[in-house]
């Protein structure tokens, strides 16, 4: 029966469809029951060399582990169970009979009501079953597990990872009550918290309640609570139905996945008929969900257990049989982190088991300074605050400025090596302005850039004048040692500022001392070229402006710039433009509502030409492979470029014109071609240029932009043709339709290969890669195709059989 709703649900009631993986299906039951019923207890130790663990510790087991397993029963219990335990070792390898043991749980000696194993080499999954006694009871099952290994097998992996994801949601529902009890007012920026660190989605229509009903809405409703990693509707319903033998061929997901369950647990489907062979007249079997803490495991049922035949077999998963593979933790911290205090929280994501099993222990935090001095403190896992929190306190350690710190401990038996953090503690050198100290202008925002030992430590900055009660300001992180700012000076007067910079855990903030300017606007000049729409409007404080009236016609601000001292600031017209005579007089009205005149006065035209023709030409690269760049549009770093302009509008050309070239993002100029230096008058109405790719800087490339100038007027930037820096392919080697493997240097500069030009089939090639080697697949033509990663829209080719130089 399947269901597919918000992408295959997996909750409670899903999880519970472990329950079917049985054999269990309910008749006329629209879900399976939720795992809620208390069952039984166990006790449970591993033993690996001479280190001794409790269950809730042990994510894997391995060969050689020792284990020590005692049924936890009230003294008055009437019913006798049996304690059985069973190593299996694969679907299709039935385990020997010695590889099956049973206690019988209600005999006064330890030797005989516990079970003392070692586990066998060769075996992959473990499970227990409490059985009722029952003559010929461990025969039975034996016989059962013994025949079908790859339906317990199945069964032990789904109930092991439901067992993993309740934890997660467990994890989340205490958390939610917890913070109910204490601060519901934070549940808006808590849930979302805890969604990222277990890996879930949320019901976002909780968190737009009320406070007061946030969290009774999350708690009550947690078939709205969704485990992020789940699959597809379109696997889900692959899987429905499917014939025992694909069932049975597919993996399960490893528990090392922390955190990624069985795709099947997510699929409610009637899968008694694949695992029939559990039902019999004597026994039905029961399936539970494991709480682990300590040694202690606390089994959940999904339906009452029966005394009566048939009776039931209550099932336990045990950890999967394999190497201990701990998780890879991620530092999500955006920067350097401020260690100063108990309390602070070091971002880590990727492993949401670490947040809700104990399978990682003994967590500590390892500070290194610059000095070799080191420490090593407690953490404890926060899913309410995404990461790890330091239980220690760091500030008896000395600590000052930028140290390492790594996180190390664990993952049951297995050392687990976290990942690095940048830490930061406050110190004692003064704040500094970083590189050129800015003039501070009264009147506006002013930014300012400091530089100091611990930014990520700073709590609060605050400015004041005369005496003036201090005003706080906000600053940003910049880099491992800056910190941005914006002095509000807008009501400010001129006169000596102090800036006072506040570090966490210190009482004396540190002063900067400032001086702030008085600087009116300065309006210097307005021109207007013959032709131009816009106008360029010169001086100082130009950010006022707010609009220019000039000539009968509006002109608005359209961007400013500033070079140097002066601002010059490009106005555009509102409405139809009329060309003004000589000079006339403009208005300019500023944002506080002054007004002050400045002339405008009209230019000669500024220079105007088309681009009439372009030809691309690349010399011979000797020891590599010659690209084909027919067609494309691309000019190739060890390329030169002929094109030629046609002046238009009464543009004619001399010999003191130039050319200038520059890049698509910025006007500043890469190369300038002169007369003699790449530049030919063919007569005065068209000029030819020449630009050799070697002559632009380094490390150029991307579209570039070309501009005549004459007399000192430049005209409007054009395109000319994008520069791609090329891969050095030094040889292909093919093997027939196998494919071929590339080699050569710089192959980071293609974006990806492809065997036809329509790119029908590629290989991506990642960005920043290193290596000297690229296995792609076999051209159709003798010919591989290549998107340059500089310049995408154009293809080029490589024959695969032209050598090096040709």
């Amino acid at each position: 029966m399947p269901l597919h709703r918000n992408c295959r649900r997996l909750v409670l009631p899903l999880i519970a469809s472990a329950a079917l993986a049985l054999g269990i299906a309910p008749a006329g039951a629209a879900d399976p029951a939720p795992f809620e019923l208390p069952g039984p207890g166990l006790r449970i130790t591993v033993k690996r060399g001479d280190a001794v663990l409790p269950i809730a510790q042990v994510p894997s087991l391995t060969a050689g582990d020792e284990l020590s397993i005692k049924a936890e029963l009230p003294e008055e219990q009437g019913a006798h169970f049996i304690l059985l335990s069973a190593f299996l070792r694969g679907a299709t390898n039935p385990p020997p009979k010695d590889w099956i043991k049973a206690a019988e749980t209600w005999k006064p000696k330890e030797k005989d009501n516990s079970l003392r194993l070692t586990v066998p080499k060769g075996a992959r999954q473990m499970t227990l079953f409490l059985v009722p006694d029952t003559g010929g009871a461990e025969g039975t099952i034996a016989d059962a597990v013994r025949g079908k290994p790859g339906e317990f097998i199945r069964a032990t992996q789904e109930l092991n990872q439901a067992s993993l994801d309740r934890s997660r949601l467990d994890a989340f529902m205490a958390a939610i009550r917890a913070q109910d009890n204490y601060h519901p007012e934070y549940l808006r920026s808590v849930a979302p918290a805890l969604a990222r660190s277990l890996s879930m989605k949320l019901n976002e229509e909780c968190l737009s309640k009320v406070i007061e009903l946030q969290a009774s809405c999350l708690l009550e409703n947690r078939d709205a609570l969704v485990l992020a990693d789940v699959h597809s509707s379109s696997v889900a319903e692959t899987l429905t139905g499917a014939p025992t033998d694909l069932v049975l061929q597919l993996s399960s997901t490893r528990e090392a996945g922390y955190g990624y369950y069985s795709p099947y647990i997510g699929v409610v489907r009637d899968l008694a008929r694949i695992f029939g062979a559990f039902s019999n007249p004597q026994f039905n079997y029961l399936p539970t969900l494991s709480v682990r803490r300590d040694d202690s495991v606390s089994l959940l049922l999904n339906s009452a257990p029966s005394f009566q035949k048939p009776k039931s077999v209550m099932v336990v998963a045990m950890p999967a049989i394999e190497a201990d593979s701990p998780p890879r933790l991620r530092n999500a911290a955006e920067g350097p982190v401020c260690a100063v205090r108990a309390g602070t929280v070091l971002p880590v994501e990727g492993a949401p088991l670490v947040y809700s099993t104990a399978y990682a222990r003994d967590m500590k935090l390892l500070i290194t300074a610059p000095d070799g001095k080191t420490l090593d403190l407690p953490v404890e896992p926060r899913a309410n605050l995404g990461g790890y929190v330091l239980t220690g306190d760091p500030a008896s350690a000395g600590f000052a400025g930028a140290v390492q710190g790594r996180l190390h401990g664990y993952w049951g038996f297995e050392p687990l090596e976290g990942p690095d953090f940048a830490l930061q503690f406050p110190g004692e050198s003064p704040w500094t302005i970083a590189g050129e100290a800015p003039t501070l202008v009264i009147g506006r925002d002013n930014p300012l850039l400091l530089k100091g030992d611990a930014p990520a430590c700073v709590e609060s900055v605050t400015i004041r004048q005369n005496g003036a009660a201090a005003q706080s300001i906000g600053w940003k992180v910049a880099g491992k040692d800056g910190l941005a700012l914006s002095l509000p000076l807008a009501d400010r007067r001129p006169g000596e500022l102090m800036v006072d910079i506040k570090y966490q855990g210190v009482a004396k903030p540190q002063t900067l001392s400032l001086r702030a300017y008085a600087q009116a606007s300065r309006l210097d000049s307005l021109i207007l070229h013959g032709g131009d729409d816009w106008a360029t409007l010169s001086g100082q404080r130009l950010d006022q402006v707010a609009s220019v009236e000039a000539g009968g016609v509006e002109w608005k601000p359209a961007g400013l710039t500033r070079d140097g001292k002066i601002d010059r600031l490009r106005l555009a017209a509102q409405g139809a433009l009329v060309p003004p005579r000589g000079e006339t007089p403009a208005r300019v009205r500023m944002a506080d509502g002054r007004t002050a005149s400045v002339p405008l006065t009209l230019a000669p035209p500024r220079p105007r030409v088309t681009l009439l023709s372009r030809s691309i030409a690349r010399d011979k690269v000797d020891g590599t492979v010659a690209l084909d760049f027919a067609g494309a549009d691309i000019l190739p770093d060890d390329g030169r470029i002929d094109f030629s302009v046609r002046g238009e509008g009464g543009t004619r050309f001399s010999p003191d014109d130039s050319i200038e070239v520059a890049g698509a993002s910025s006007d500043a100029v890469l190369v300038r071609l002169t007369a003699g230096k790449g530049l030919r008058i063919e007569g005065p109405e068209v000029e030819v240029a020449s630009l050799d790719a070697s002559a632009l800087p380094p490390s150029t490339f991307g579209a570039l932009r070309f501009r005549v100038v004459q007399a000192g007027e430049a005209g409007d930037w054009q395109p000319l043709v994008p520069l791609a820096r090329l891969p050095r392919i030094e040889a292909i080697d093919c093997a027939g339709e196998s494919g071929c493997t590339i080699r050569g240097r710089d192959l980071f500069l293609i974006a990806s290969i492809a065997e036809t030009a329509d790119f029908a089939r590629s290989t991506q090639v990642a960005q920043g890669y290193t290596g000297s080697t690229l296995a792609v697949g076999a051209p159709a033509d003798g010919k591989l195709f290549l998107r340059l990663r500089d310049a995408q829209e154009g293809i080029v080719s490589v024959s695969v059989g032209r050598k090096p130089g040709s």
